[in-house]
This record gives C-alpha cells, structure tokens and sequence, in this order.
C-alpha cells in the first residue's frame, strides 16, 4: 500500500493508524536522519507517536536489504521513501534511477504481509531554482508513478483525510 500526500497532510498518522488497527505487531521502517536539530525534533514526534507494537528498524540508504530483514513480520511500515530518495542522491557514489528500479522489481515480488510505504507529493509546487533539487522532484514523481503502480492499494491524504485512489471505480 502507498500513502501519500503534502507535507503536514497527515499521510503518516493515517499510515500509522491503518497498521495499528490490523496489526498486534510491526516494524516501523525509518529512512531519515538527524543531520540538524529541526529534524532530530522530527524524529522524536514521530517515535513518541508510537505505541508498544512498534519494532523500529533505522536504514537511510540500504533500502531492499533493510526490506528482505523484515519481509516476514506481521507488518511493515517505511516512512518515507521521498527522504530514502534524497539520502541516495545526496551519496553521489550511488546511482538513484538503478536504485529506483531494483526498488520496485523488490516490491513486485515482495512475499510478506502488510506493507504501508509513505511518500510525499513534492511536484505540485514551484519547479525548483537549482539542478540536484530539480532532479530530486522529477525522480520522486516517478518513483511515487511506479510503486503506485506496483500497489494494491493507494491513498493520498489532504487536510488529514485519506482518499482512496486505488483500487477504485474509474475506469481507464
């Protein structure tokens, strides 16, 4: 399942509770890290916000591997995968596209239970002034396409309300 959504869109907190209402156990699968004082705050919110169900595996880069580890758990939660994509490019050792793409052939055959991937929308705004931001936004609008697609489910969260597009009744 991906949810996605704004900054402040309440994507996580639907995530979250989604799992929580399914699930007596999970992993919560984070890819950020404290690099500055705002974004330790950030992690301590959303560490606090879990309850005891939780099992926190930290992996900012090695995605599918972190995913393999956990594959067999009742359920997985990653949150984000916009920051895992801003952790790859920032490594300039690391191709982001070749990444993006044994990603998602990972996620098709992926053989676990529940898996929740949080994402952000960040193509609605401004195109950004500098090149590796550019960049950034049109590889996230891509990734989000894809494991959209490999998805059995999709929301998109706004004003703290999810919206179910996937699966629905359009018809293409």
């Amino acid at each position: 399942m991906l949810v996605g959504g704004g900054a402040r869109s309440g994507k996580s907190r639907f995530a979250q509770n989604w799992v929580e209402q399914r699930h007596q156990s999970a992993v919560y699968l984070a890819t950020g890290e404290a690099r500055d004082e705002e974004m330790r705050e950030r992690i301590a919110r959303h560490q606090a916000d879990r309850g005891p169900i939780w099992t926190t595996v930290e992996e900012p880069l090695d995605l599918i591997a972190a995913l393999a580890q956990v594959q067999r758990r009742e359920a997985v939660l990653v949150d984000c995968m916009t920051l895992w994509l801003s952790n790859v490019l920032l490594h300039p050792e690391r191709d982001a596209a070749e990444e993006l793409d044994g990603l998602v052939a990972f996620l098709k055959g992926w053989t676990g239970t529940d898996l929740v991937l949080v994402t952000n929308e960040v193509g609605c705004g401004i195109v950004p002034e500098n090149a590796l931001a550019r960049e950034f936004r049109d590889l996230a609008g891509r990734m989000n396409q894809r494991i959209a697609e490999a998805s059995d489910e999709v929301y998109w969260t706004v004003f703290g309300q999810p919206l179910r597009l996937k699966p629905s009744g359009v018809l293409r």
